[in-house]
């Protein structure tokens, strides 16, 4: 009732000041009191909905529109309103003429969701959180560049760390944000961070839809200029993401991208691919194994100089999978501890591993299952632990044993 008083008493304000603004030519209020009326029609094609209102109201020269949803108060004969949540808004017009005020009825507009899309669902979390991080893909092809025809004109490798650290988020309000981390991969190398914000309007168009980006410069992926920053959506799920944008020149360019990821599960990411990996010992580095203690990783010895890893242990494949299955390949020949020598390969494809965060130093850390099971060397401490000091898509630092373990290796491994 109050805010029903507060609106009537604005606008008769609105009307007193008109009245004096013109009291040559009107010197009192008579007439009619406005009997306020509007009609409204919402755009479904996109959201955020915006909703259109046509004033039905005679008799009246102010209005003023309160749209239910706690924005601003606004003023105009017909107006727009734009919804950025699903619900029902109770909107009622306030309406000023020479007779007096009127109040229209609070009248339901009803504003319907886009989360039961499900490529708006896996875009934004809209059933769960509202929210979503994503990061472009690690695996090879996470950008690809095609012709206008659709040919593939280049294909990516390994995105560089400055590419990989990118966050791209949306919200079911309809805002993106873009964290750039260290910086904005540009032109071949890793530049000015370009992080920034923007609203954007999302299409539905009968398949999985439309992102448009409505802040000037902003971007997803790739600091390209995409036409109308316009993205359709190719796949969406809660696990990937893909892009394709068209550019100036009529190519069109299609990125990748994965939920952003805990530390934990992203270290697993890189230790299996999403799939499966496999590592060997880097014997392209110096001191790819170093043997000591916790408090002095290479206190008994170090490997030497790069290339001083025997060939037959240089050549051993570790492979990692997300389903816990670890394989050892030989590849014909062990280098046995205690003889020091090439024996016979211990080739072994039937063990599994636990997956967890690290006791000690370390990001994470693997425990092989079976008895007699090792990565690197065959002498490693019996606990089977190895924990994770650091990896990314190529490399890996890997510590065998425990923290409380009386000797430790720590072994530089690469990527396959």
């Amino acid at each position: 009732m109050f805010s029903h008083l507060r609106s009537a008493a604005l606008v008769l304000a609105g009307v007193a000041a008109l009245v004096a603004c013109r009291k040559d030519e009107v010197t009192s209020l008579e007439g009619p009191v406005p009997t306020p009326g509007f009609t409204v029609q919402l755009n479904t094609s996109q959201y955020p909905v915006v909703a259109t209102f046509t004033n039905t109201t005679t008799d009246a020269f102010l209005y003023q529109w309160d749209f239910g949803d706690g924005s601003p108060l606004a003023s105009g004969q017909n107006v727009t309103h734009t919804y950025k949540a699903a619900g029902t808004y109770q909107v009622k017009l306030t309406a000023a003429g020479r007779g007096g005020t009127g109040i229209s009825p609070q009248q339901p507009v009803v504003i319907p969701s886009t989360c039961g899309n499900a490529a708006f669902g896996a875009l934004t979390a809209c059933a769960g959180t509202g929210a979503t991080s994503w990061t472009l893909s690690d695996q090879p092809g996470a950008v690809v560049r095609l012709s206008a025809s659709g040919a593939v004109l280049l294909s990516s490798t390994t995105l560089s760390a400055c590419q990989l650290d990118d966050q791209f988020s949306f919200t079911s309000a309809f805002t993106y944000s873009y964290d750039a981390g260290a910086g904005t991969y540009t032109n071949g190398a890793c530049g000015k961070a370009l992080s920034g914000n923007s609203d954007f309007i999302y299409k539905p168009n009968g398949n999985l839809g439309q992102i448009v980006l409505q802040r000037p410069k902003s971007f997803i992926g790739l600091p390209d200029s995409v036409a109308n920053k316009t993205y359709d959506i190719v796949e969406a799920s809660s696990t990937k993401l893909r892009l394709q944008g068209t550019n100036p020149d009529g190519t069109k360019t299609v990125t990748t991208y994965i939920p952003q990821l805990s530390a934990l599960d992203r270290t697993k990411q890189f230790l299996t691919g999403g799939s499966s990996r496999t590592w060997t010992l880097d014997n392209t580095v110096a001191n790819a194994i170093i043997v000591g203690t916790e408090a002095n990783p290479g206190a008994y010895n170090v490997s030497g100089s790069a290339g001083s890893v025997p060939a037959c242990q240089a050549d051993d494949e570790y492979t990692f999978s997300s389903t816990g299955a670890f394989g050892y390949d030989a590849k014909g020949e062990t280098f046995t501890a205690g003889v020091y020598t090439c024996q016979p390969g211990r080739t072994d494809n039937s063990t599994t591993f636990t997956f967890g965060p690290a006791t000690g130093a370390g990001i994470a850390q693997l425990t092989l299952a079976k008895t007699g099971s090792f990565i690197g060397v065959t002498d490693a401490p019996t606990s089977r632990v190895y924990r994770i000091l650091s990896i990314d898509n190529q490399h890996m630092t890997l510590r065998a044993g425990s923290s409380t373990d009386p000797t430790v290796f720590t072994f530089q491994l690469k990527a396959k």
